[in-house]
């Protein structure tokens, strides 16, 4: 694995989950980090833990390009330039599309894939000068759709593509781009939709035990750096993972249409149920951190 001491990461949602943990992995190999999330405090705890001389943080929303171009060229202007990105924010809504509200729908696309864009384009001339990496986290939703979560999924299978677009066009600079596929990990998201919506993780239980596995933050991030330093095309975690991606057509087939109709009509009402009691479309952590303005927290019950 290549030595990632010296090099420079920008890392976004790295306040807390993903982002924290390779963020930490990251500073014990000697990496200089450029910290940016929306939610400050843990962010400023965090740049605190690694130390002055080795990170800076920003508080950041990643679907305003304005302000990641000012914090990534913060992080140019300290270290000298950026060798690696890991562009990891992101947020869920709750609801199926038939009820989720469309301001709702909207921010989960602004962060996910327009936050996405924004991270890598304000980077990218530092990452064609150094010839660096970028490594864009999309998930196995981009394969395997799941039933409530339709603006996450849909976000996600957008992000891969633009990862591969992304690769088409700068690969022939020196420039490598890889995308991460990761299942249920215990992140602030898998928790906060476990406390939220009871019912879906009811239907997980229908699926075999390895696809709803949790994997812990640390295992998470221990193929994240290794992604980091590999340059790697693909990132999956777990591994098996993978055989999603080459099943892509098989899950699109009218096999899995009857599967997800019969899991749709056993479990979607009650989850839609449970977003109605919550008055709200996404977590209470995204709407207080700002994620999700509250102008755009419309309730359910009219």
């Amino acid at each position: 694995m290549a030595s990632l001491s010296g090099k420079v990461a920008v890392i976004t949602g790295a306040a807390r989950g993903i982002g924290r943990a390779t963020a930490l992995s990251l500073s014990r190999l000697g990496t200089d980090l450029v910290l940016l999330d929306i939610d400050e405090p843990p962010l400023r705890d965090l740049a605190d833990d690694i130390g002055a001389d080795h990170a800076i943080a920003r508080r950041v929303d990643v679907s305003d390009f304005a302000q990641v171009q000012a914090a990534v060229d913060d992080g140019v202007s300290r270290f000298g330039g950026i060798d690696l990105v890991l562009a990891n924010a992101g947020m869920a809504s709750y609801g199926s599309l038939s009820m989720v509200d469309p301001a709702a729908f909207a921010r989960v696309v602004d962060v996910n894939l327009t936050g996405i864009f924004n991270t890598f384009r304000a980077a990218l001339p530092t990452i064609i000068e150094r010839k660096g990496y970028i490594l864009v986290v999309s998930s196995a939703a981009a394969f395997v759709p799941l039933v409530g979560f339709s603006p996450y999924n849909a976000s996600k299978a957008a992000v891969d593509h633009l990862a591969a677009s992304l690769r088409a066009e700068v690969g022939f600079r020196g420039v490598a781009v890889g995308s991460a596929h990761m299942l249920f990990i215990d992140t602030p998201l898998v928790q906060d939709a476990s406390a939220d919506l009871p019912s879906f993780f009811d239907a997980l239980d229908e699926l075999p035990a390895p696809m709803r596995a949790i994997i812990s933050v640390d295992d998470c991030a221990a193929a994240m750096t290794r992604g980091l330093a590999r340059r790697s095309r693909r990132v999956y975690v777990p591994s098996w993972v993978a055989l999603t991606a080459w099943l892509k057509p098989v899950l699109a087939s009218r096999i899995m249409d009857r599967l997800y109709a019969g899991i749709a009509e056993r479990h979607l009402a009650r989850v839609d149920a449970e977003v109605a009691s919550l008055h709200r479309f996404t977590s209470a952590r995204n709407v207080v951190s700002g994620n999700l303005p509250p102008e755009e927290t419309s309730t359910l019950d009219g």
